[in-house]
């Protein structure tokens, strides 16, 4: 039977909205991907991403370009060939996967040979602000073990020390988005040191990160613009100490898939990382992060509202994807 092929953006309001270094965001824009055999029907859901010249019509036009290809069965492999890591392709391999395991009654955990789904920890993110704003949404969420923090602006060594203050016992990671430079990352990365952060995202920008081939050995420094595919992973090392896996970079969780087991062969850290989106992005990433030595998988947390059903968090722990969500 051929298969049909559904695609659309939905747009979810984000709590009191969200900044990084790049802006601020009120809603996350998301496309759905939905595949059906007039059996079952499997989806996935995808961010695209200004940073790499993703907008919702030209990830919908690339999924478009796929149809034919979609009713005539390709699978997540040959899918691979036809189309480059991004946004689109996560979408599409993502509802094939959906798709596979529902015909197969198979959760997609056995069919790419992964750990079973257990709980996580996630962490949860402290949005770009003044000092004093860091500080007091540090206090409301102090009761969270992993807080990260978004950084990439003058006065960086001030916010940081904020955040310390108001979360005392909370763990840290900082995310720079790009936002430091070889004049200014020497000295944040020692504010980060001062105040225990475990591990800086991308400090300076991708393809500028020399600077860091004298990184401090005080602080893991993490590759996340730095780094899209496998076949990167390899040039990194003499930069950077973990790598941020995200399914959105990745072209889906097949691909996410072998960067694990190649950021595992070269002794990386690993964090499994989001963009803001509903259960139905995160589902497919809690499968690798089983696995990571770190989990920002709060997407829906950041939300006003979620997909039913979604993914359950209780705290800052989340619970494994029901099927009916995902996989």
């Amino acid at each position: 039977m051929s298969r049909t092929l559904n695609a659309g953006a939905e747009s979810w309001p984000i709590t009191g909205g969200f900044t990084i270094a790049r802006g601020t965001k009120t809603e996350a824009h998301v496309v759905v991907a939905e595949i059906c055999d007039g059996m079952s029907r499997g989806r996935g859901e995808c961010v695209p991403y200004a940073r790499y010249g993703e907008t919702v019509e030209s990830v919908l036009g690339e999924i478009e370009a796929m149809r034919s290809f979609i009713a005539n069965g390709i699978d997540r492999f040959a899918l691979h060939e036809k189309m480059k890591a991004g946004a689109a392709r996560n979408a599409l391999d993502c509802a094939l996967l959906d798709l596979e395991a529902k015909m197969s009654s198979t959760p997609v955990w056995r069919l790419l040979d992964l750990p079973q789904p257990r709980d996580l920890l996630t962490a949860y993110t402290i949005s770009l602000g003044t000092p004093e704003k860091m500080r007091a949404d540090a206090e409301k969420a102090a009761g969270r073990p992993l807080l990260k923090v978004k950084l990439g602006r003058d006065g960086d060594d001030e916010r940081i020390a904020a955040v310390r203050d108001g979360a005392p016992d909370a763990r840290l990671i900082v995310d720079a988005n790009e936002a430091w430079d070889d004049t200014t990352v020497a000295r944040y990365i020692e504010a980060c040191v001062a105040v225990g952060v475990e591990l800086i995202e991308q400090p300076v920008p991708a393809g500028a990160d020399a600077c860091l081939r004298e990184r401090d050995s005080r602080i893991a420094i993490c590759a996340d613009e730095s780094v899209h595919v496998a076949r990167d992973l390899k040039g990194l090392t003499d930069r950077y100490d973990a790598v941020n896996i995200k399914l959105d970079k990745a072209g889906g969780l097949t691909e996410a898939r072998a960067m694990l087991a190649e950021a595992e062969a070269l002794g990386l850290k690993v964090m499994v990382g989001c963009m803001l989106a509903t259960s139905l992005a995160m589902a497919p990433a809690c499968l690798i992060a089983a696995n990571a030595d770190y989990v920002d998988l709060d997407g829906p947390l950041l939300l006003e509202r979620d997909r039913v059903p979604g993914l359950v968090y209780y705290g800052s722990t989340l619970t494994p994807p029901r099927r009916e969500l995902w996989g």
